[in-house]
């Protein structure tokens, strides 16, 4: 996948600065598209020279003028395209993976420091992503919002997101758990 196809996706919400598709991109896409702001404003470039978006200027009073960008015909045609083609597997390549597998030739004390922090981390991942799809369901429970509701392919993406991070959140607090235990015993090699 190429980060076009992410940022044709997060604009399928409607019209969007590039400041505002930053913001939208770190709420919504970033549970399995990371890009910083300056890649999102030169893709969003790419892809108006490629007519795969349409942007239009704003002029503003007291504050500089901005572009706002939508995705056009071409673009919608691009991202069926992109539906079609064969996804490849996932994989995992974390860092903390590595140092968890080292864990019996490091310091295990700063090794259960980050999987506490990474567990925190993943902790306000689920929150947000809990607060984010009360949100989108408004006052339909979550079976009648995944049957009913409008925009169920971000709701589902959410979704996806939350499960990861709960995942990561209970593996990091077992590893933890694991490693103070070890290092409490005696532990012969």
């Amino acid at each position: 996948m190429a980060l076009r196809h992410a940022v044709l996706t997060a604009l399928l919400d409607g019209e969007h600065s590039g400041y505002q598709l930053a913001k939208s991109f770190d709420v919504g896409m970033a549970n399995f598209w990371h890009a910083l702001p300056q890649q999102l404003y030169a893709e969003l470039a790419k892809l108006e020279a490629d007519g795969l978006v349409a942007g239009r200027e704003v002029v503003q009073e007291a504050r500089p003028n901005k572009r706002l960008f939508t995705v056009t015909d071409a673009g919608l045609a691009e991202l069926r395209r992109f539906a079609r083609t064969p996804s490849k597997p996932s994989f995992i390549r974390d860092d903390l993976l590595v140092k968890v597998a080292a864990a019996d030739a490091v310091d295990a004390a700063e090794l259960i420091a980050q999987l506490d922090e990474r567990a925190a981390i993943a902790g306000a991942k689920v929150e947000l992503f809990d607060k984010l799809m009360r949100k989108m369901r408004g006052e339909l429970g979550e079976a009648e919002y995944l049957a009913h509701g409008a925009q169920v392919g971000p709701y589902l993406t959410l979704l996806r997101g939350r499960r990861f991070e709960s995942e990561n959140r209970e593996w990091c607090t077992e590893a933890a758990s694991v490693l103070r235990a070890r290092a409490g015993a005696d532990v012969t090699r």
